[in-house]
Parts: C-alpha cells; sequence; structure tokens
C-alpha cells in the first residue's frame, strides 16, 4: 500500500520493520519480556506498563513523523476517503473479537496474574467468536488453535526456563558483578558514559536474539552496571530492554528491516538505515527516562512530567524533520545539524538546554520561511 501511495521501497519496509519492532515497546500488551521485567525487578506488570506508557507514545510519535515529514519532502497523498474501508462495517461484522483482547487488558490492569488472565480470555474468545456465522469455529478448529498455541507458548517457556540457568550462573558465580565492574570501570563511573557503554553492551547482545531472550541476556549482563551507579531497578531494566528491542532495526545485524525488505522487495541495509532514522526515539528516550525518571511515571510532581513531555515532543519533531531532511521546506546540510542539534538539546531535561534548543529550532524555521520565500 505504502508503495502504491509513493513512498520508495527502502522506506516503506522500513517503516514496518520500525513500527513492528514498537510493538514490543507498547502497552498495554506489550512484549513477552514485560511479563519477565515485572518479575525480575519485582513490581506488579501493571507498574510496567504504566511507566513504558510515555516512552512508548515519543517511540511511534518519532516513526509517525519521519513517515509524515517523508510524504512533505515527496509531495506524497493519501488515500481517497471512497478506497477507505468502512470502520462501521468492520465492526459490525467482527467487532466483537476485540472482546477478549478489552476483557484481557481490564483483567492485567485490576490485579488479575498474567495467567488467569489469559485463561479467562481463553474461554471468551471461543464463545465471542461463536456469537456469529461467520466467525463461528468448528471443534476441530478449536483443538487446532490450542495446539498452536501451545506450540507458540513453547519459546516463552524456554527462554523462561533458561532464564534461571542464566541468572543463577551470573549470580553466584559473580560474573554479572565482574562484568557490571568492568563497564563502570571503562567508563569511570560517569554517568553518561556508562549509559553509552552500556547501549553498546545492550544492542551487540541482542542483535539476532528473539525478544524474550533478549531481555534475559541484557538484564543480566548489562543493568546490574546501571544498579552499581545508583539508578533505580526500573528504569534501568527498561534502558536495557530498549536498546535491546532496537538491536532488531539497527545495522548491520537488523531482522526486523531484513525482514521488512523481504516484503517490500528494497535493499536490506538501505532498508535499515531507514529504519533506524524512524526509530531515532527508541535510542534518545532511554537516555531521557534515566535522566528524567518523571517520565516512567514513577511518582514526581506531574507538573514536571508534563514539561518534560511537551520539550519532547518538539525536540521529536525537530529530529525527524532534520533526519528526514524536510521541516518547512527542503533542507540544507548546516540546515540539519542545527536543526539536529536543537532536537537533542529539547529532548534533554533541563531549563537551559530547552532554551537553546528552541532557540536554534526557531532559526531553522526563520531560514526555512525565507529560503521558501525566494523560490516561490
Amino acid at each position: 500500500m505504502m508503495k502504491k501511495l509513493g513512498y520508495h521501497k527502502n522506506f516503506a519496509g522500513a517503516v514496518e520493520a520500525a513500527a513492528s519492532t514498537g510493538g514490543q515497546l507498547m502497552p498495554p500488551v506489550m512484549g513477552a519480556a514485560a511479563f519477565l521485567m515485572a518479575e525480575f525487578v519485582g513490581v506488579p506488570y501493571v507498574e510496567i506498563v504504566k511507566a513504558a506508557a510515555i516512552p512508548a507514545l515519543l517511540y511511534f510519535l518519532g516513526v509517525w513523523l519521519g513517515v509524515h515529514f517523508e510524504a512533505k519532502r515527496n509531495h506524497l497523498k493519501g488515500i481517497s476517503k471512497d478506497k477507505l474501508p468502512k470502520i462501521g462495517e468492520i465492526l459490525k461484522e467482527r467487532g466483537h473479537l476485540a472482546i477478549p483482547l478489552l476483557v484481557i487488558v481490564y483483567l492485567l490492569v485490576t490485579g488479575y496474574t498474567p495467567m488467569r488472565a489469559a485463561l479467562v480470555a481463553l474461554f471468551l474468545s471461543i464463545i465471542c467468536a461463536s456469537l456469529r456465522k461467520s466467525t463461528r469455529m468448528k471443534p476441530i478448529e478449536i483443538v487446532k488453535g490450542l495446539d498452536k498455541g501451545a506450540r507458540g507458548a513453547l519459546g516463552v517457556l524456554v527462554a523462561c526456563a533458561s532464564a534461571g540457568i542464566i541468572i543463577g550462573v551470573v549470580t553466584k558465580t559473580g560474573m554479572g558483578l565482574k562484568l557490571a565492574s568492568s563497564l563502570i570501570d571503562l567508563s569511570g563511573g560517569v554517568l553518561l558514559p556508562s549509559l553509552f557503554f552500556t547501549m553498546i553492551t545492550a544492542i551487540v547482545l541482542g542483535m539476532g536474539v528473539p525478544t524474550t531472550a533478549n531481555y534475559v541476556i541484557t538484564s543480566t549482563v548489562a543493568a546490574p552496571a546501571l544498579l552499581q551507579i545508583g539508578i533505580p531497578a526500573l528504569a534501568a531494566h527498561m534502558f536495557v530492554f530498549y536498546f535491546g528491542i532496537i538491536a532488531d532495526v539497527t545495522p548491520p545485524v537488523a531482522l526486523a528491516a531484513f525482514a521488512g525488505a523481504g516484503i517490500s522487495g528494497g535493499n536490506a541495509l538501505r532498508t535499515g538505515i531507514n529504519a533506524s532514522k524512524l526509530a531515532i526515539a527508541a535510542f534518545i528516550i532511554p537516555y531521557m527516562f534515566v535522566m528524567s525518571p518523571e517520565l516512567l511515571l514513577q511518582g514526581g510532581d506531574i507538573s514536571i512530567t508534563i514539561m518534560a513531555l511537551v520539550t519532547a515532543i518538539i525536540g521529536m519533531i525537530a529530529l525527524s524533520a532534520s533526519l528526514i531532511g524536510y521541516f518547512v521546506d527542503y533542507m540544507k546540510k548546516p540546515e540539519r545539524l542545527i536543526l539536529f542539534m536543537g532536537g537533542l538539546l529539547m529532548v534533554n531535561p533541563g531549563v537551559t538546554t530547552d532554551i537553546i534548543g528552541i532557540a536554534l529550532i526557531i532559526t531553522v524555521i526563520f531560514l526555512q520561511k525565507r529560503h521558501k520565500r525566494k523560490t516561490l
């Protein structure tokens, strides 16, 4: 569909890769690793969902902005209304199938265990499917569905079993403490270098590894380094979780980008580079919530959270525009560099950085408008 609208195949594949990868980060369901995080950190699952809400919003905002500025740069238009599917008809025919999903989210939020919520939703799925003839399942189809579901859960079961072995080895032998100490020694115990080296470690460890195993490895190897320098457990685990996940769109081993390129028929490496641009938020947001825990909604003043969110959104707009190369008009390299720096300063919590960042962004807008008037 995107190729038909005019998007290049390398960009269309990148959108697929970046958006689908973000599904692991998006509440209220998130990926299977989120349930492991709740166990590892020792907090209810609803706390993980709450903490992930604002970062996920910023991530998908970054992807959407990238698509928007790419459309503006290439003068692309959307599908006409008459060709769009009618939402009312879809809801009328298959809207009842969404009931189990809504119920499982409600049960998780109200404190039910994931196992009980899944069991209730399982029975409800069969009941809801029976409400209409077009979606009703035969007994053999129900049996096949249960079989397929059980097979799909095997990967998570094996990962959970392996997690216990890995954690036991890493903690009992002192390997985790040794690796964490090595990272701290390398960074001198300073926050930003520690975060940077942990980021590189999580990306390398996460390349080509399934989500659940990815989190198990990064949380046992990389997270202890952040805990040793005083970062709260939830922020530390969320930090390595983000970079482990984003390894799927980070070249050269960008499995999601390779899959996206296979669908779109594009070049895998170029698709990966475009996906990394679209997912730029995932490379910045973890630094934000470590330095400004309010973004994880873990207490604190709500006014600080709102201010951090607003400045982060402005920063994401600037970053996305600079990476695509279009803002008010086509951008020259110096304008892109200034706008990129302005965006980084805006997403970095702090009054001084916000003032400098907004000044740089306004400067680029002024230059862009002046250039656009000259070309008209």
